[in-house]
């Protein structure tokens, strides 16, 4: 009995989403770029990266993600974005594993899981956004056990775990943003590194983060 349940409220979040009461009320018809984007997710989104890398004469770079719902929208015009994203699976995670020796060059592990992700970049002379997200999936999850010895280069070990993220950045005049976002999920970002013989440098991060939005604003000022 629970998936007509699921349908009948993806059916109403996707009614909510679409409809003019959750449109900016700066909302015009101007030429331009016009988005509207609407994301329901109920399932899960899992990624497992298992990498042993040994004996390379260049670089390694090893990646894995999950997300539940993702937009990028990249425009050169006016342009006005309505975005909306709700998620409730029962998991989203992902997994990396890597064990990596005698590298000449640089090494780069980058694990992420992420519930919601909107990301906006435009070069107009207005750019209007209204975002909305809520994450309400069970424990968006990113696990990194990563080994590495002898290694030439440098060694940067990236791993997070995030609720909702909003990236906008635009050089236009006007910037009008709207942001709301909701998390209810526990955000769990696991990390463990053994790292020997390394010539270059060497950095390792763990975040959790419920929220996180940057806007940037570019200067419009020609002095």
């Amino acid at each position: 009995m629970r998936k007509p349940a699921k349908i009948l409220i993806a059916g109403s979040m996707l009614a909510l989403m679409l409809s003019p009461a959750c449109a900016d009320s700066s909302t015009s018809n101007t030429a331009g770029s016009q988005i509207l984007n609407g994301q329901v997710n109920f399932q899960n989104a899992i990624s497992v990266m298992q990498a042993g890398i040994t004996n390379v004469g260049g670089d390694v770079a090893v990646q894995s993600s999950a997300a539940g719902n993702a937009v990028d929208i990249t425009t050169m015009n006016d342009t006005e974005v309505q975005t909306s994203q709700y998620n409730n699976a029962a998991e989203i995670s992902s997994t990396t594993t890597a064990a990596i020796t005698n590298v000449a060059g640089s090494v780069g592990v980058v694990n992420q899981a992420v519930c919601n992700s909107a990301s906006v970049s435009t070069d107009p002379s207005l750019t209007a956004v209204t975002n909305y997200q809520e994450c309400a999936a069970k424990d968006p999850t990113a696990t990194a056990t990563v080994a590495v010895n002898n290694i030439g280069g440098n060694f940067s070990l990236a791993n997070s775990a995030i609720g909702n993220t909003l990236q906008a950045d635009t050089n236009a005049a006007n910037m009008p943003i709207n942001n709301k976002q909701i998390n209810s999920s526990a955000i769990v970002a696991a990390t463990g590194a053994t790292v020997s013989n390394v010539v270059g440098s060497v950095g390792v991060s763990s975040s959790a983060v419920g929220n996180s939005a940057q806007i940037i604003h570019y200067s419009t000022n020609p002095n």
